[in-house]
C-alpha cells in the first residue's frame, strides 16, 4: 500500500490533536512529526519530505504563508501540497495565492475535511501516493520476509503473512496470528510502516488487517462495514466509513 506522507504545522495543541485524529482515520496516511513554528516546519520538512503539509496560517516567528513560500522556493519543481488551516476565513486569498490545495476553517468539519483529502489525492502524482491501495494479490510477501517483534522479554521472528491483524490494547500493541497473540510496545503506526510492502490495510484507526486473511466483508450500520477473517475464531473487525470505499476498491468491487 502506497502511503501519503503528511506533516502538520500548528502551534495550538488542541487543533493539532484534532487534525492528527482525523488523519488517523484515513487508511493511506503516514503522519510525520509535527511542527509548531514556521522555522521548525522548514527544518522538519528537509528531513521527512512529506507529500502534503497541513499548515496553520498564523504561527509564531513566521506565518504559514511565508513558510509555504520558502518551502516552494527550496524545493523547486517538487514542492509539497499545502492545505491551510485557520480560524479566520479572511486569509483564504493569501492561501490560494500560492496555489494551496484547500483551505480549512477551525473547528474542523468531518465532511469538509474529507473534501480536502479528495483534492489532495487528486493532485498527487499518479505513479505514487495518489494510488493509496494496490491489489492484495500483487504484493505477496516473499518467503524470506521476516519481522523482528520486541515483546519486552524476547525478539520474536514473524512472517508478515502469519499476522492476521493488530490492535492497540491498553499500553501495548496486540499482534494476532492464528496461534498466538504477541504483545509489543511499538505503535500501530510503526508496525504499519514496517509492513508497507505487504497487503495490510487500516480498516479503522485502531485495526491493521492482513487482506490475505479476509474471508468476507459485510455491511453493518450508518455506512460502516465489518470484515471477517479466516482465523480459527472467524474474528470480526470494524471498517470505518472513511476506509470502506478504498477497501472495496481494493477487492475490485
Amino acid at each position: 500500500m502506497k502511503r501519503i506522507r503528511v506533516m502538520i504545522a500548528e502551534d495550538e495543541e488542541l487543533a493539532r490533536e484534532e487534525l492528527i485524529y482525523l488523519l488517523h482515520e484515513e487508511p493511506d496516511i503516514t503522519i510525520c512529526p509535527s511542527a509548531t513554528t514556521g522555522d521548525q516546519l522548514i527544518d522538519l520538512f528537509s528531513t521527512h519530505k512529506p507529500d502534503v503539509v497541513f499548515l496553520d496560517v498564523q504561527m509564531p516567528e513566521m506565518t504559514g504563508v511565508e513558510a509555504a513560500k520558502q518551502m516552494t522556493e527550496l524545493n523547486g519543481h517538487h514542492p509539497p501540497l499545502f492545505v491551510f488551516t485557520t480560524a479566520f476565513d479572511t486569509y483564504a486569498v493569501d492561501a490560494f495565492d500560492i496555489e494551496a490545495v484547500d483551505y480549512l476553517l477551525k473547528p474542523y468539519d468531518d465532511n469538509r475535511f474529507e473534501q480536502a483529502m479528495k483534492r489532495v489525492r487528486k493532485q498527487l502524482p499518479q505513479s505514487d501516493a495518489a494510488q493509496p491501495i494496490v491489489s492484495a494479490s500483487s504484493q505477496q510477501p516473499t518467503p524470506s520476509s521476516k519481522l523482528l517483534i520486541d515483546d519486552g522479554e524476547r525478539m520474536v521472528v514473524l512472517s508478515p503473512d502469519s499476522i492476521y491483524y493488530a490492535v492497540p490494547s491498553k499500553r501495548m500493541l496486540e499482534i494476532h496470528t492464528n496461534d498466538e497473540i504477541i504483545e509489543s510496545r511499538m505503535t500501530l503506526q510503526e508496525l504499519e510502516d514496517k509492513l508497507q510492502d505487504h497487503p495490510f490495510f487500516r480498516t479503522h484507526r485502531s485495526y491493521l488487517v492482513n487482506l490475505n486473511h479476509v474471508r468476507e466483508i459485510t455491511p453493518w450500520f450508518n455506512g460502516a462495514y465489518n470484515v471477517t477473517l479466516k482465523d480459527k475464531d472467524n474474528t470480526t473487525l470494524p471498517v470505518s466509513r472513511s476506509a470502506r470505499k478504498i477497501l472495496l476498491e481494493t477487492f475490485k468491487y
